[in-house]
């Protein structure tokens, strides 16, 4: 993508449908007369009095215990500098998306428009009833610092600079292990850190904490090294002042066992780094380019341990490991500030985290095939679902033990079963998904990449590294529409009508007839039919000149399910093909199977659709609670419907006993676990969270996940096809591009997995 439609792109993302990124949602009832009275006047006045009587019921009444404010005046917004407040509300914006997205926190987002210091804190200190805590955010250094001490001083709710303090966090927990696997002690490292501002400090302060020694930490900025014959420099810089000011960063860095980098990119060069101690320890955390190159790092050095600031590199340092946790922690008790010992209760938490075994979510999301603690691996990943339950009661713990909290936790599991309930919400699958295409990024034909929808749908998935794209359908239309969506990446364009592909359209059509010359296929048939881009794609992928197919944009699913049949069919050992769609609802994924195929499955077909979904889900790293629904509940219709469904659910008792499965049950007591608990206390599902359906017929589960889609606003994934012997996906008729790219991130995953299914039926 060219720098014109990025620019349209991240403008366009921020100003359609609604501008911005964040809003203002009810929490209560709102329908009636009565709703609203309680709502304002005259019921609001009781809640207000209660507070008045006493300011702690604020808490009680109101959303303040879960309210962040994020604030700035705009003076270091990310590496554009000072650009003023209005222009940093997007940034601040993201940075409520993060702790909403992460901690369940609602994050106010405010851009004070000041330089001075003085009336920037009275400012944050007049507004600070509203909130339960302040998250500092893009305040220059030296500025900042002075802020950030003050308002911690003068305010009794938590206060923190994220960017000094949560890169510190997150650094500090990655120092603890690196030194560990090095096999150094801290009090003896000497570390030298290119970049003196804000967070620099921060690490280094957290670092000495820690156990680090003032005296072996030498520091650089942009003039040069920090010494004390400097004039230029604040108080905090001094004490790092330990060079003499001719000291280049070549010669300081001969003997060091650690380099901090929070600066610019390519200024530690291989032969800087091959003058460091033994198992060195390198973070480079300058983004989007590094002080030094991933791979030129690591293949200068062969017993180098390092993190950088990008995803797509082992050891990521991401602030968001820390800041949304560190605060829930800190609403939860009521701290009255963010002290260094909360501080180093969350590095601490991080690094005990990064030596405990990983759940397989946590693999299957970054394409690994087991995240052990090592070298490549010194700190969690931001999707590890257990952040939350660990970062946030060491937090909360902390706070308590150091005297600042006010509303001391005293039933740890309920706490933490709270925690992981705040997080029903989160959307985080998708991102999982997407992360776990990237990890080995598969060859998936668009079949119908002649709609303007489906290429933008193939650039973003080659440029976000999910997929790379093979377009097929008219060549013309298809390099007009790139040169529309600045889509300029060189990717193959196939026409299956053209002459330049009489080669291989014929060399197709004579494979299929040869194997279906038997089943009423002419050669002239199958000639015809490989000039239809269906029927060619999945030859593509039979042949292994593709890796996966979509397609469905534009024509109906029965019509594009038919070619892919005919020429790929069913996986060995599977007896039907059916669909799932991951829905996600506001309890989580939930999966409802079958949504396209078969319009009324038998008692067997409803069993292996319910393996082959708990298949698929175990794919996305979970275990499957599987309700078989219907109109009757446990044995209450002899209904033939009902009936199918009873014998399906015999069935799986007797040979899948630890499958997690129980029907037949209508949908409200599947959904409701205190209901189905009371009434039906025997069922295997009692207690648990049902997070599959699998529908008595066709005509349910269609209008189901439809309804659910349209209604109330749920995101889908899918149709998925389960039980094909090649990567085939269909998009739902006028699927959006969002819809589309999820889907091709499906495909990629299922590629990988069969791809890794052949490579161990070889071996064996």
């Amino acid at each position: 993508m060219n720098q014109y439609s990025k620019r349209r792109e991240a403008l366009l993302y921020h100003a359609k449908p609604t501008p911005g990124k964040i809003k203002i949602v009810p929490t209560k009832k709102y329908a009636t007369q009565r709703d609203l009275s309680l709502a304002y006047s005259p019921g609001v006045a009781e809640p207000c009095l209660e507070i008045a009587k006493d300011v702690n019921n604020v808490y009680k009444y109101t959303s303040k215990g879960n309210l962040v404010a994020v604030i700035s005046n705009g003076t270091a917004v990310l590496g554009l500098g000072d650009i003023g407040p209005e222009a940093s509300k997007p940034v601040m914006e993201g940075k409520a998306l993060l702790f909403k997205i992460f901690a369940d926190i609602d994050g106010f987002d405010i851009e004070v428009d000041t330089k001075d210091i003085d009336a920037f804190v009275e400012t944050v200190k007049n507004i600070a009833p509203t909130f339960g805590g302040i998250n500092l955010e893009d305040i220059k250094a030296p500025e900042s610092f002075e802020i950030e001490r003050r308002l911690v001083e003068e305010l009794n709710i938590p206060v923190m600079h994220d960017d000094q303090h949560g890169t510190a966090i997150i650094s500090s927990a990655a120092l603890l292990n690196a030194l560990e696997l090095a096999q150094k002690s801290i009090d003896s490292v000497k570390i030298v850190v290119s970049g003196a501002g804000s967070a620099a400090l921060a690490c280094c302060n957290l670092f000495v904490l820690l156990g680090a020694r003032k005296e072996h930490i030498f520091m650089f900025d942009k003039e040069g090294a920090l010494s004390k014959s400097r004039a230029d420099l604040s108080a905090l810089q001094l004490q790092y002042a330990n060079l003499e000011e001719t000291t280049v960063l070549q010669d300081a860095i001969a003997g060091a066992d650690v380099f901090l980098g929070l600066s610019t990119g390519n200024i530690l060069t291989p032969d800087m780094l091959l003058a460091m101690a033994d198992n060195p320890i390198v973070f480079a955390m300058a983004n989007p380019v590094p002080e030094i190159d991933y791979p030129l790092a690591v293949s200068t050095r062969k017993d180098l341990i390092m993190a950088t600031g990008r995803s797509d590199y082992p050891n990521q340092v991401n602030n968001v490991l820390g800041f949304p946790y560190i605060f829930r922690g800190a609403l939860d008790v009521r701290a009255t500030k963010i002290n260094e010992a909360m501080k180093m209760a969350a590095v601490k938490a991080l690094a005990g985290l990064a030596k405990e075994w990983v759940p397989e979510q946590v693999n299957i999301a970054y394409g690994e095939t087991k995240l052990t603690f090592g070298r490549e691996y010194i700190i969690p990943k931001p999707f590890d679902p257990r952040l939350i339950t660990v970062v946030a009661p060491a937090v909360a713990k902390a706070a308590m033990e150091s005297g600042v909290a006010q509303n001391p936790i005293t039933d740890w599991e309920r706490y933490e079963e709270e925690l992981l309930d705040r997080m029903k919400s989160d959307n985080k699958m998708v991102r999982m998904l997407s992360g776990r295409a990237k990890s080995d990024p598969k060859r998936v034909v668009f079949a119908e990449a002649d709609h303007l929808d489906v290429l933008k749908a193939a650039q973003i998935a080659y440029e976000e590294h999910i997929a790379i794209p093979i377009l097929l359908g008219n060549r013309e239309v298809i390099l007009a529409l790139k040169e529309e969506l600045g889509f300029d990446a060189e990717v193959p364009i196939m026409d299956p009508k053209t002459k330049d592909e009489d080669e291989r359209r014929l060399r197709y059509a004579e494979i299929f007839w040869k194997e279906r010359q038997r089943k009423g296929i002419s050669l002239l048939d199958a000639q015809k039919w490989m000039r239809e881009r269906n029927y060619f794609a999945a030859m593509m992928v039979n042949e292994g000149e593709a890796d996966a197919v979509v397609s469905g944009y534009s024509r109906s699913y029965p019509s594009v399910v038919k070619p892919m049949m005919q020429l790929i069919g069913k996986a060995p050992g599977i007896s039907l093909i059916a669909t799932t769609n991951m829905m996600m609802t506001n309890r989580g994924p939930m999966f409802l199977s079958d949504t396209a195929i078969n319009p009324v499955p038998t008692a067997e077909d409803l069993a292996n659709i319910a393996l082959m979904t708990a298949k698929t889900i175990r794919l996305f790293g979970m275990e499957p609670v599987m309700a078989m629904v219907s109109f009757s509940n446990f044995g209450s219709s002899a209904h033939p419907s009902a009936a199918r469904v009873r014998e399906a659910v015999a069935y799986l008792h007797k040979y899948y006993p630890d499958l997690i499965v129980d029907g037949e049950i209508q949908t409200d007591f599947a959904l409701n676990p205190d209901l189905l608990k009371n009434k039906f206390p025997f069922s295997k599902l009692a207690g648990k969270k049902v997070n599959t359906m699998i529908f008595p017929n066709l005509e349910s589960a269609n209008i189901t996940y439809k309804l659910l889609k349209e209604l109330y606003k749920v995101d889908s994934i899918g149709p998925i096809m389960m039980g094909m012997e090649k990567p085939v996906h269909i998009f739902q008729l006028g699927a959006s591009v969002e819809e589309m790219v999820n889907m091709v991130a499906v495909a990629v995953v299922d590629a990988q997995e069969k791809a890794k299914l052949i490579r161990n039926r070889n071996s064996s």
